[in-house]
Order: C-alpha cells, then structure tokens, then sequence
C-alpha cells in the first residue's frame, strides 16, 4: 500500500514534469522529501534482520559460494519481483577452490644465483593460475627508500606502465590501490610474472598469505618481503625464475539486477552495494546495511515514474576482489556504459562507531587518490546538501579502489557514495564531530565473526537511508550538471583520473 501511495503522488505529478523546472521546489524535489519519509530506518533494519536469519541457518556466513549467498540473492530477488520489477540475475565467475601442487619456486639466476624461501622470503598470490618463467625483473613506479609513512601507489595507475618492457616479470610496491588493480595493469602491460613486494614501513615488511580474487590476469603471481623486493630493486639486470604449480577451480554465481518499469533507458542511475560477506562472518554492517537500504529505496519506488531509468545493483563477490562488479562493467558495451550517467555505491553504511564519510568525488582534501571522473563532484555536492539540511557534518573518504565503485571509475562514470568506516581509527576530530570513541575502531568486527545484526547503530542506519532516497529521488529526476558521456569523454576521463 506504501507504494501504491507514492506512486499515486508520483502520477498525478507526472503531467508538471515538462512545465515545472528540476530544482528546489521541482518535480525531483517534492520527490526526494516523499521518498525519504517513506525509507524508514525500522524497515531496513528488517531486511537485516532477514539477511541475519539467512546467516543463522547457514553455518554463520553469506560469502560467495555458500549457500548463505544464495539465500541472500533469492531474498532480494523475491522482494524486488514483489515489488514490480523485472529481476535479472547476471553470472559470474568466481575462484571456487584452489590449491598448490608443489611450493612456488622464486630464484635469482643472473647476474648472481639465489634461491629464495616459500613461506618466509615470498608466498603465492591466492589464486594465482599456473606458471613457469625465466626473464627479466622490471621495477615498476616503486618508492626505494620506502617514506616513514605508507605512500606508494606502484602499478596502481596504468601510465606507471609507460616503458615497461612486455614479456618482463613487473616487480611492484605494495601500497594505496589494492592488491588487483596492480594485478590487472600489469597484466595489461604485458608482463608474463608479477612479484609484489611489501612497502617497507614497520608492521609493512613480511609477506603473508591472502586471497586477492583475480586469476584472469594469467600470470603467476607471488607476494614478496619488503627485503626481497629491495634487492631486486637494486641488483641491475636481474633475472629471476617465478614458478607456480596449482590448481584452479572456477564456480558460478550471480549479480542481482534489477530496474525501473519507468524512465529514459538512455539516461540510467546505477545503485550498488555488495550483497556478500566474508567467509568470517554474516556480514551485517558490511555489507547488510548498504545493500538492506538499497532493497528498502528499491520498494517504496517501484511504481513510481521516474524521469531517468534506475537500476539496482546487488553485487557477488566483492569481498575476493570487487568480481560482481567488475565483471558486470566488463560485459557492457562503450555505447551502454554511457547511458550509466551515475554510479551511486553503498558499503558499510552503519558501523558502530560511524563517521558520515562522503566519497571525496573533486579531490578537495587533496591527499590519496584523485576526483573521480567528471560529475563525481555534483554527486559528493548532493550529499553534502542532504547532511548540511541536517545540520549534520560530512567528511570526505578516498576513492581508494576498495568497493565497488572501483570499475565504474575505471571506465569514467562518475560516482560516489556513503561510508561509515571500516577498520581505521576515528580520530578525535571525528568523535567531536560525529560522537563515539576516538582512538577506536570505526568498525571493530569488521571482516569478523561479530558483524551481527548487534553491530548496527541504528542512527547512522536511519541517517544515511534517508540520504541515500533522497540522493536516488532527485537524480531519478534530474541529472542537471552531470555531463552527458560519450565513448571520448570517458576515454578521456579515464586518463585524467590515472
């Protein structure tokens, strides 16, 4: 019935779209204030609920490859047909299992014979496909020595590739972008063996065992100490031996995708959030509450008649490597990217310790990662005016490469979002701003068992649902100062962000 009411308003305003103009006191506005007194914090909170039981009754977990995700996915998708839309289900490839055969072998043969230890001096990129060769070590962007403070962005870029010699092995810095996009661009550079090695700094130095989700790259691949990767570094022309012997299994499962019955398909608001956990735990803040706020929006706008087409993205398997998305991006088309003219992703939305972070679309604190492509600016904008109504405080949040944003960017689209925190450490200036505990983890079950339906703040949940309608209700009505996009611009755009 609640939707039914919004999508009564909805039509009896339609007729005014051409005659009332898109801005405050406009169709996209009277919109967003319906829609964000509909998304109630209380009914995402039941859909968490929902995602927690399907943890409950299987074995703890929703990760990908579980049934816990299956369960997941059949839940949104069982809502969202209810609701009126058409669902589709995208598949997706995964690394099912994998296992080394014999130890990886890493050797030094020229100038000088070396033989370095699996386990303690390097250990396999899980789930690196097999291989065995001999070339030459090329350092790629790395900063020798490393700074006091992590800052190495090695192979996160593509232009770190200029020059670089295909058919090398790419030796590259652990550091700011993650683990697979240095995978990935060297692969594309043409590298035939990557080693990574770890930055430097202390608690940087060792290598250790991790799952980074990519074997499309087909390269071996091996995490190295900081040391080994210092006297590669420093040894002119050296040569090295990198062999993996495994086996690879690969599984299927599928995004969750879902849009509007309404709306110009040449112009579409993408909305995303991962619908998976970590093998650790249920996943509730991270990602239960993106993903239960995107449900929530979904339904109480089904009928509505939007201007622009939205389309609702639930994500598999972000946790091993951003591989839903990813893979969606990859499987468009240039001309059916350019219709996606905003990318809206919500991860991690309600931890308990929150910060309202923004993601920082025009780079305007000036540290990390750059402005997203042109329009992610507009998008941060929004957001600040839906906090600033609020008399509610912002910060902005990297586009570090660590959530599903990640593809769109790639390509162009700009993006942007919410992010309450994860691992890191609040800090003073946060606690004053936002309350809670500075020196304190945003999130300290985060990636862990006890990310539970417990681990929720129920404001921070409330808060950012009602940011998120009313950011979703007006560019459903009004991409005004997001610029149209055509396969140059987003070439372009790419670089630019590079």
């Amino acid at each position: 019935m609640r939707r039914l009411v919004i999508a009564l308003i909805a039509t009896l305003a339609l007729p005014l779209a051409m005659a009332v103009p898109a801005h405050a006191g406009g169709l996209d506005d009277a919109f967003a204030k319906v829609l964000v007194k509909k998304v109630k914090g209380a009914n995402v909170k039941k859909h968490l609920q929902a995602l927690q039981a399907i943890a409950d009754a299987n074995g703890g977990t929703r990760a990908i490859g579980t049934p816990g995700y299956d369960a997941s996915a059949a839940y949104v998708e069982g809502k969202l047909r209810r609701a009126g839309y058409k669902v589709t289900r995208q598949p997706i490839n995964f690394p099912e299992s994998w296992s080394e055969n014999t130890p990886p072998v890493l050797t030094l043969t020229a100038p000088t014979s070396k033989t370095y230890t699996p386990g303690t001096d390097f250990v396999t990129f899980e789930p690196s496909p097999s291989g065995d060769v001999t070339a030459q070590v090329q350092g790629v962007d790395l900063t020798l020595p490393p700074t006091p403070s992590p800052s190495s962005t090695s192979g996160c870029e593509e232009s770190d590739f200029a020059g670089f010699v295909a058919g090398r092995i790419a030796l590259i810095q652990r550091g700011t972008c993650p683990f697979v996009n240095k995978v990935m661009n060297a692969a594309r550079a043409g590298a035939s063996g990557l080693i990574v090695f770890n930055e430097g700094q202390p608690g940087r130095t060792d290598p250790y065992p991790l799952n980074i989700g990519e074997w499309r790259a087909g390269i071996p691949m091996v995490f190295a100490s900081f040391a080994v990767g210092n006297e590669l570094a420093n040894t002119p022309g050296a040569t090295v031996r990198l062999k993996v012997d495994a086996n690879l299994v690969l599984g299927t499962s599928d995004n969750v995708i879902a849009e509007t019955r309404f709306g110009d398909p040449r112009n579409v608001v993408m909305v995303g959030g991962h619908l998976d956990s970590v093998t650790a735990g249920p996943g509730i803040n991270d990602n239960g509450s993106g993903s239960a706020a995107i449900l929530e929006i979904a339904e109480e706008m089904a009928l509505v008649p939007v201007k622009n087409k939205v389309r609702f993205a639930f994500w598999a398997g972000e946790e091993i490597g951003l591989l839903g998305s990813d893979q969606y991006v990859a499987s468009l088309s240039e001309a059916q990217r350019d219709r996606i003219r905003v990318y809206l992703n919500f991860d991690m939305i309600a931890s308990p310790n929150y910060a309202y972070k923004l993601y920082d679309g025009d780079d305007s604190d000036g540290v990390g990662s750059p402005a997203g492509p042109p329009g992610s600016a507009q998008i941060e904008k929004q957001f600040e005016a839906f906090y600033g109504s609020r008399s509610l405080p912002t910060v902005g949040t990297d586009f570090d490469g660590r959530s599903d944003y990640g593809p769109f960017i790639a390509v162009g689209i700009p993006s942007g979002g919410i992010f309450t925190g994860a691992e890191g450490i609040k800090t003073p200036e946060e606690a004053a701003m936002f309350g809670g505990t500075a020196g304190v983890a945003y999130d300290e079950c985060y990636h862990q068992a006890c990310d539970t339906i417990a681990n929720i703040n129920d404001t921070a949940l409330d808060v950012d649902a009602d940011a998120i309608a009313d950011s979703v209700a007006r560019f459903a009505f009004n991409l005004r100062g997001i610029p149209a996009r055509t396969a140059p611009q987003a070439a372009a755009a790419t670089l630019s962000a590079s």
